[in-house]
């Protein structure tokens, strides 16, 4: 195998150069999130001066990672909490006096940007929950004065359908059974049903229009609602249903995935294109004058093709084009004169870098399922190009989150950086992945101990096919990942060399009994009831806590302190059940942290603990722990010792 130089860890988990590119509504200005002094801020330029760009936030803590253009075109607006809290709080940047407002100044309270309207441009909608924590109500603010007026109150209700004149007539709520209740308002003023759906997951109302334009999921006359709807079919649609005659339109299908992005025309609301991702992400065209657009975009880069920034006119598009083996780049498309104009990458430094392709597989499982998977493969190890190392390798394997998200191709971090160190790498969308159709999705419900099988097929493929060492895998995943690593040490102790786990869920019981009540009954259908004696008991039995006892494996535990989905006693508790039997265990928190690690400088020390104990476990290259700890807030509450060089590093840096 070819030995290729280390990429610096800092290349792949240093801030990206400039990310999330948002055109404003009137096409004068682009703005972005890049580094000011390490953290993450707002930048914004002329569209034919990106040299002149200047930061219009100065945030010196976590950094921010979610913005929008107001319709004003005068004012930024995003969100950020407390050390991962998830409260987060609503600020507005005037970009003529460079004047930043914090809109809704409440501790423990958590915001929701709603909606924003180009005909109330200097008003917004958002929901604060600071009545009741368990339900938001609906506000209207205003961006100059900072004025929050009552829109509607709330004590039942998910969400809430918003006009572009800030009215309500529609809201919507989860039922027991894990489906969708619609209500429409009447003439009296209250609430009626309207319909219903059997899978929120699978059938709900879509935002109709990337970034800054209107996201309302009503139609520009407020008659027609757009939704993702799997009514009477197995994958989800994009459909109309128009709130007058309960008449359902569907406009895009495809019988092997569900609908992923939805485009529209930023005022008229009219569905331009729609993509689907089964293998890989492909688009139908339903507007034809954006025909002659795709098939000049596709001919401008490589990559798949992302819209994500439109102006007001249409005119003016920022699109981006997705690579496996290189960064994101950004383009700026005028649509009239049809030029596309490049702009910049997300990560320059990662030109150059011996980077290497996502390869895709479909996978059988056990019982007859068929799982999408992606695997990457180092550098050099691959010979003849048919997919298969010349010898069985390490392998890496990385559940994703949710259990509900799902893994896509393009590139990866994780991939790359194991891929690099010398690391098969494996991600698979196992059963109840989001995607796949609700036939797919549901067949995880109540039954987790099926989706870890589904991941141990996908390892077992790997191995039967000469990927991996069957001596010499690991597994490492967040949050459900998380949860997959510590079902896999448990349920199969045998199977895996080694786990991390990122903030994953120990006790499915104590997660289920701590759920509030809004999402209540998404738990109760997808995972189990602890309102019963046989949910409490299925609980039991697909908790890695359950079974401690059996971890015989390394295990590296990360977490959050303030992670309020999955918190830290999920942690603490598996934890201290391991000393208590003296089985080895590294535990890393982060006092300024809630679900996954934001600050960079976190990010980066937990990975560099990572690399060592994967290296000491599998046999792969590490480079060393170096200055990867300054500036992190990482605390080793126990097992420093039992990864090579992490006490050292440690002394140093608090020294």
């Amino acid at each position: 195998m070819t030995t290729v130089s280390l990429i610096p860890r800092a290349i792949l988990f240093g801030n990206p150069d400039k990310t999330s590119v948002q055109i404003s509504p009137d096409g004068r200005h682009i703005a972005y999130l890049a580094s000011l002094d390490g953290v993450l801020n707002i930048w914004i330029a002329p569209c034919e001066d990106l040299g002149a760009a200047w930061p219009v936030t100065h945030d010196t803590g976590r950094g921010i990672h979610l913005y929008r253009w107001a319709y004003t075109n005068r004012h930024l607006l995003y969100l950020q909490d407390k050390d991962g809290d998830d409260n987060g709080r609503l600020y507005s940047v005037d970009l003529a006096n460079g004047a930043v407002k914090n809109l809704t100044p409440f501790e423990g309270v958590q915001t929701r940007l709603k909606h924003a309207s180009p005909r109330c441009p200097e008003e917004v909608v958002v929901g604060l929950n600071h009545r009741n924590p368990q339900w938001h109500d609906l506000y209207r603010i205003n961006l100059v004065t900072g004025t929050l007026t009552l829109l509607e109150p709330n004590d039942h209700f998910m969400d809430f359908l918003v006009d572009d004149d800030y009215n309500v007539p529609g809201a919507f709520c989860m039922t027991q059974e894990g489906g969708l209740d619609f209500f429409r308002r009447t003439r009296a003023g209250d609430w009626a049903l309207w319909d219903t759906a059997d899978n929120f997951m699978t059938t709900y109302p879509v935002a109709a229009a990337p970034n800054n334009a209107a996201n309302s999921w009503l139609d520009k006359t407020g008659t027609e609602v757009l939704m993702i709807d799997s009514r009477d079919r197995n994958t989800s649609a994009v459909a109309v249903w128009k709130l007058d005659t309960h008449e359902t339109s569907v406009l895009a299908e495809d019988p092997w995935a569900d609908a992923h992005d939805v485009i529209c025309h930023p005022t008229e609301r009219y569905v331009q294109a729609v993509s689907f991702i089964h293998e890989r992400k492909c688009w139908q065209i339903l507007d034809p004058s954006l025909e002659p657009d795709l098939a000049y975009l596709q001919r401008v880069a490589d990559g798949e093709i992302d819209i994500i920034s439109q102006t007001l006119d249409d005119q003016f598009w920022i699109v981006r084009y997705l690579m496996d083996d290189g960064p994101a780049r950004f383009y700026l498309y005028d649509r009239q004169c049809r030029t596309a104009r490049f702009l910049f990458t997300d990560r320059q430094d990662l030109e150059g870098q011996p980077l290497v392709k996502m390869r895709l597989v479909v996978i059988r499982s056990r019982d007859g399922l068929d799982l999408v998977a992606y695997y990457s493969l180092p550098s050099g190890s691959d010979s003849n190009g048919d997919g298969v190392p010349g010898q069985p390798l390490p392998l890496v394997f990385t559940p994703h989150g949710g259990p509900w998200g799902r893994d896509t191709w393009g590139y990866n971090a994780w991939h790359q950086w194991l891929a690099n160190r010398g690391y098969a790498v494996l991600c698979v969308n196992f059963r109840a992945s989001r995607g796949f159709g609700k036939t797919f999705l549901n067949a995880g419900n109540r039954c987790w101990d099926k989706v870890i099988d589904d991941q141990v097929d996908a390892v077992q493929w790997a191995m039967a096919n000469g990927i991996a060492d069957p001596q010499r895998v690991a597994v490492m995943g967040a949050s459900f990942g998380g949860y997959s690593a510590l079902a896999g040490l448990t349920f199969t102790p045998e199977l895996y060399a080694c786990g991390v786990d990122l903030f994953g869920m120990s006790d499915l019981l104590a997660s289920s009994e701590s759920t509030p009540p809004p999402m209540k009954p998404m738990t109760t259908t997808y995972v189990g009831d602890d309102r019963t004696a046989e949910g409490r008991a299925l609980l039991k039995r697909l908790s890695p806590l359950t079974y401690v006892d059996r971890i015989c494996r390394p295990l590296l535990i990360g977490q959050g302190a303030n992670d309020p989905r999955v918190k830290r006693a999920q942690s603490d508790q598996i934890v201290a059940a391991l000393q208590a039997r003296r089985i080895p265990v590294t535990y890393v928190l982060y006092p300024d942290e809630g679900h996954f690690f934001i600050r960079p400088e976190n990010n980066r020390s937990f990975n560099a603990i990572t690399e060592a104990f994967l290296s000491k476990y599998l046999g792969g290259r590490c480079e060393p722990i170096g200055d990867d700890f300054q500036g992190s807030s990482l605390q080793i509450l126990t097992g420093a010792d039992e990864i090579p060089g992490l006490s050292e590093a440690f002394t140093v840096q608090i020294d």
